[in-house]
């Protein structure tokens, strides 16, 4: 606030009112590390789904990209796309999928391990890749 750095202001009391209404919705007084990053996570989603689909008004995709900046130095360092390629082939070998019909197995798999620390979307395509490739 001293600095009168609004975007960061106004985001940050956004993250707040997620963390309150996930502690209301929990019926808790203080929430788990896991449970701020979902929240952290759910919002930089929100901000690039809006950047998407409003990509008509340069406004609006430049205040939320500036949101985004915000919500992600919160946010656990997001894996590379090979470090999620070394895990993902590490899954498929541990599962024995050898086809894209087996990317679900996959998925169950690597995503508990991979939660907070990569995007699923990301996830699923080098999994996605991978399996089409014939499983390595």
């Amino acid at each position: 606030m001293k600095a009168q750095d609004a975007t960061r202001r106004d985001t940050l009391r956004l993250i707040l009112a997620g963390v309150h209404n996930v502690e209301v919705e929990k019926q808790s007084s203080s929430l788990a590390d896991a449970d701020v990053v979902g929240v952290l996570q759910k919002q930089a989603k929100m901000r690039r789904e809006a950047m998407e689909t409003m990509s008509s008004r340069p406004e609006i995709v430049a205040r939320e990209k500036s949101e985004l900046v915000v919500i992600e130095s919160y946010l656990p360092t997001q894996l590379s796309r090979d470090a999620i390629a070394d895990r993902a082939r590490a899954a498929i070998a541990a599962v024995g999928a050898k086809s894209p019909a087996d990317q679900g197995k996959v998925m169950q798999r690597l995503m508990p391990e991979m939660r907070g620390q990569a995007d699923g979307k990301v996830v699923a395509s080098v999994v996605g890749e991978l399996l089409a490739k014939g499983g390595a």
